[in-house]
């Protein structure tokens, strides 16, 4: 515990961040982000459709906001876009960290759940890096956060749809890192591993908790942190824990066969 207020503190002192806006921060990764960033005096708009857990966060911390918005939905995504341009109370940071995840069997399932999880992970992340870089490249200043994860460097039979759309987001993020290189505008993909959040609920994974080891976890102080000193540091990519760096340094050079067997060994 000592250790990691440490690290926590650590992090704080550094932020470079004016202000912030977080996509899914009524709960998990999103929510841990918003607590680093309230103790650290950031001023922070926290989104999300559960408006009365954002106030509850944000009822804690000066200078925070709510913006209740369904990102599913064009109004929701239209939104959380105007708030990310406005020039009264400009946004320096957005992360987005919205997103969930599908298990099981890819043509035994919902299609409409599968075609909501591409909207949301995928189509509305790409209209919200938009919206932020529009605004922070003519600025010449700004941080933008895309939350993908480590099944975004392999398929993961058991998680397909959810492991494409974190592909395409790193993907993506990567490009927009290279792109706006010397603009004064960092842009980092953070890519977390196994997380115990309300993920695992939602997802149907519940199941991995007990297949697999304590050793994998990682803790949403730890991802939230890491996350938000890489992109202060300007890192492409950003893997929370040893373990995962190794496992993503492997995904380069392993057979994708074995990945694949791997990741489907682990969702089964």
């Amino acid at each position: 515990m000592v250790l990691g207020a440490a690290v926590v503190s650590e992090s704080m002192s550094s932020y470079p961040f004016t202000s912030a806006l977080i996509t899914g921060a009524s709960s998990g990764i999103g929510a841990e982000m918003a607590r680093l960033l309230g103790e650290a005096g950031v001023p922070t708009v926290l989104v999300a459709r559960r408006a009365d857990r954002l106030r509850e966060i944000a009822d804690r911390y000066d200078g925070f906001e709510v913006l209740e918005a369904d990102l599913l939905t064009p109004e929701g995504q239209a939104a959380t876009v105007e708030r990310i341009e406005s020039t009264a109370t400009p946004i320096d940071l957005v992360v987005n960290n919205a997103g969930f995840g599908t298990s099981g069997v890819f043509h035994e399932l919902d299609v409409e759940r599968l075609t909501d999880e591409v909207e949301l992970n995928v189509t509305a992340l790409t209209v919200l890096s938009h919206a932020a870089l529009s605004v922070m490249v003519p600025r010449g200043r700004g941080y933008l956060l895309n939350v993908s994860s480590v099944a975004s460097f392999q398929a993961s039979p058991g998680l397909g749809v959810y492991a494409a759309t974190k592909a395409y987001v790193t993907s993506l993020t990567e490009a927009l890192h290279s792109e706006v290189d010397g603009a004064g505008v960092h842009v980092t993909a953070l890519c977390p591993g196994l997380t115990r959040t309300e993920f695992q609920e939602h997802s149907n994974t519940t199941g991995l908790a007990s297949r697999v080891p304590d050793l994998a976890w990682t803790t949403v102080e730890q991802v939230a942190s890491t996350g938000l000193r890489d992109v202060a540091s300007n890192k492409t990519i950003s893997v929370p824990g040893a373990l995962y760096k190794l496992a993503v340094t492997g995904s380069d050079v392993l057979p994708r066969s074995i990945t694949r067997w791997v990741s489907g060994s682990i969702t089964r």
